[in-house]
Formats: structure tokens, sequence, C-alpha cells
């Protein structure tokens, strides 16, 4: 089912199952002996939402063979890429606490346990902005656990297409001070103009000092929507989600020019150099990620 301007989602449907699957890649990274990345709640969190083929996957019950076009080989691949973007996230969240700052606000955070899992300087305050429901599911899934938020924790129910700055503004976020934002697997899923509004917003709540990141498709405009199913063919026969109808193709502008337009000093980096700074093979055309070329972003508002 197409997109539309008011559509609403669970962590089981449209582009929230999205965010399982994301989860669910963290998980099975997490049990790799190379440990790139640990996400100890990704597992339990994928089995509270209880989308069978994600518990299935992360257990290793999921015979390819018998799914079409799919293969171990392309399901590793999905897992690298997702290594290399949580990796690239953690470091810049890190390095940015390090610096200094101590407000960190995560938009669209999802199933995203970072306020849990990151070593966060005393004082650090995490924001996470996300529709209620998502955001009512992981804190008492994550209660239930025995978890605690290693950093002081501050959730923001609100949908992004709503008053969202003024909604964090009132949980206790403060303008005037350095900020760490993410937006993390968010841009695709929002209109061009959203996608400008977002960072409109964002530039408007940032003392000077603060610092951004995120990630862009430079081909979204030339999205093969075939290739797309043929590549997600191992999840759309068990799940009920078309992929390429919840991402907007529409011509947006360039993510680094527009932030550097708003005074952002900010670069790129192409995922394949992530790949091999992390010592990960880059997967074959035919198993490669169905978006294309993808260009993670991060920079810092100056004074």
């Amino acid at each position: 089912m197409a997109r539309t301007d008011d559509d609403s989602w669970d962590l089981a449907s449209s582009v929230g199952a999205t965010a399982t699957m994301i989860a669910a890649g963290r998980a099975m990274a997490t049990k790799d002996p190379r440990r790139l990345i640990d996400d100890p709640f990704a597992e339990p969190l994928v089995r509270a939402v209880g989308l069978d083929f994600f518990v299935k996957l992360i257990d290793g019950e999921i015979d390819f063979s018998t799914i079409e076009n799919a293969s171990p080989a392309r399901t590793q691949a999905m897992i690298n890429g997702i290594v290399v973007r949580t990796k690239y996230f953690d470091d810049y969240l890190l390095a940015a606490v390090n610096a200094g700052v101590r407000q960190v606000a995560i938009l669209a955070s999802g199933l995203d346990s970072r306020a849990y899992r990151l070593q966060w300087p005393a004082g650090t305050v995490v924001y996470e902005v996300d529709q209620p429901q998502v955001i009512e599911f992981k804190t008492t899934t994550l209660a239930g656990l025995g978890a605690q938020p290693a950093a002081e924790r501050r959730t923001v129910g609100i949908d992004l297409r709503y008053d969202w700055p003024t909604a964090l503004q009132a949980a206790g976020f403060d303008p005037h001070a350095p900020a760490a934002w993410l937006a993390e697997g968010l841009l695709i899923y929002l209109p061009p103009e959203a996608q400008n509004r977002l960072f409109d917003n964002i530039t408007t709540l940032s003392a000077p000092g603060s610092a951004v990141a995120t990630e862009y498709v430079p081909g979204l405009k030339d999205l093969d929507p075939d290739r797309i199913r043929e590549q997600t063919a191992q999840f759309r026969e068990h799940l009920d989600i078309d992929m390429p109808s919840l991402v907007y193709t529409d011509e947006r502008s360039h993510v680094i020019e527009y932030l550097r337009s708003k005074g952002w000093d900010a670069a790129g980096t192409p995922r394949a150099e992530l790949f091999n700074r992390d010592g990960l093979e880059l997967p074959s055309p035919e198993d490669d990620e169905p978006l294309g070329e993808i260009i993670y972003v991060s920079g810092t508002l100056a004074g």
C-alpha cells in the first residue's frame, strides 16, 4: 500500500517493520565473533515485536533454499550493511559527547537502544522522538528486562509530521546548548519537502557546536522498484510489506549541500569506504544493497 500523509504504523507493519528488520540485523551482528557492534537489546526487542520471520532469522531457522531470490550471501550483505551503519553512528555520537556535547536527540528512534548500550559521559541527556506507541513499546519491553539507561533518557512521543520541536523543548531540550542530532534510516521515508523541513527545524534548534548525522541515497529518484522487490523477496514472502511503496522517490535536496547552506560543516562518507574501514568484504552486485550507493553524513554547526 502506498504511503499517505496521515498513515500510521506499529513495529510489525509498514515503516515500523523496517525498524524491526534493522534490529534483527543488529541482533545477528552482535552474535558475530568479530564483535564490530554490540547491541544486547536488539534480540529481546525483536522477539517482543513477535514477527515470526525475524525471530526465525535471528535463530538461524530460515532455509534460504526455499525462498525465491534469497541466499545466505544476500542476508550477510544486509547484516554487514547494518554493521557499518550502526558503527558509523555509534562512533559519531560518542565523538560528539566526548567533545563536550551533553544533549543527544535521536529522531524516529524506533528500536534504537543507544540510550542503554553506549558509554555516555555523566550528565548526558538522550532524547528519543518517535510515535507514542513505538516509544511505549520499547520503554515497557526494556523495563521488563530490567534494563537501565546509561544516560538520562527522555522520551518524546510524537509523530515527526507534527510539531515535534515544541514537544522536544517541553521535555527539557535546550536550544541554546550544543546538541548531537541523529536521523538514522529516516530520510527515504520522508517526502522531499519534509526532508528540508526536518533540517530546517534541526538548524533552528541548534546552538553553535552542535553536530548532526544522517545518511542519504543519491540515486533514490532512479530507484528500480522491481529490483527492490527481487532483493527483498525473502522478506516479502513472509511479511505483508512492499518495500518500494514505503519510500518517497521524488527529486529532493542534496543533503550535504542543503546542510552547508544552513551553516553546517558537513561531509559524506560512502558506504563502500565504511566496509573497507571495518574490514568487511564488499558484497557482489547481485547481493548488494537494492537502494544503491548510500552516503553517510555528519557535520557540525559553526559558531
